[in-house]
């Protein structure tokens, strides 16, 4: 693959899915925050509200985000409409120009021992890989939400599920998971995880924006002999 990068011009499109993948991403958390599925479930088979309890209000309480990059800043910008205080960690610091309106930087560690809810937003990379486990989970808020749109194996699903069952971990909203296809069963079997199976950015809209990019791209190279959105690795020779 390193390689072909080197010989072969090779576009994205990022941005594209940033809109879909940010509703997913608050979609998500409200059925975190409500445990939804319990009541789904319950009222497909057969009884009116089941054991689902109340759940809790998005409003006042601290999002912190992990990775504020296209989708994270999004998310975001959706998360304001709902009142919640936002904090963000990356390597580095967003430039004002770029942050979010009433988002604020913390550490890493901060964010963890601060948040109510951590949203992932990272890209997966040997550097990313695990970035939440036993530790991390160990520094959360007791009740604590978390949801991951980006890529399942920056996770550690045993830890996760292990915060989940012993309460730790309030619920959890998932889109990604470690192996793919597979999902380990234990997050299957628990009543306070919302799943859906990697469609974050499936929608019609998302697809024809790609689309339609795809082809802009081609159309550039042919005519320009450079790509529209060539990817970062190769952006950076």
């Amino acid at each position: 693959m390193r390689r072909c990068l080197q010989s072969i011009a090779v576009s994205n499109s990022p941005a594209n899915i940033g809109n879909a993948t940010a509703d997913a991403t608050i979609y998500l958390l409200l059925g975190a925050l409500r445990r939804s599925w319990i009541s789904s479930l319950s009222i497909r088979n057969g009884q009116w509200r089941g054991h689902a309890g109340l759940g809790h209000d998005p409003e006042g309480k601290v999002l912190g985000i992990l990775g504020m990059g296209n989708i994270g800043s999004v998310v975001a910008k959706r998360a304001a409409a709902f009142d919640m205080h936002i904090q963000y960690y990356n390597r580095n610091p967003l430039p004002v120009e770029r942050t979010p309106p009433g988002t604020k930087y913390v550490s890493f560690e901060e964010l963890l021992r601060t948040s109510d809810i951590i949203s992932v937003h990272l890209p997966l990379s040997d550097d990313t890989k695990y970035t939440l486990g036993s530790n991390e989970f160990a520094q959360m808020k007791d009740g604590a939400i978390l949801i991951n749109t980006s890529r399942g194996p920056i996770i550690d699903e045993q830890a996760l599920v292990e915060a989940l069952e012993s309460g730790k971990l309030y619920s959890a909203g998932l889109d990604v998971f470690e192996n793919e296809p597979q999902v380990h069963p234990k997050l299957l079997a628990n009543e306070n995880v919302v799943l859906t199976p990697h469609m974050a950015a499936g929608t019609v809209e998302t697809v024809h924006k790609s689309e339609a990019l795809a082809m802009s791209n081609v159309r550039n190279a042919l005519q320009h002999g450079t790509l529209l959105t060539q990817v970062r690795e190769q952006r950076a020779e």
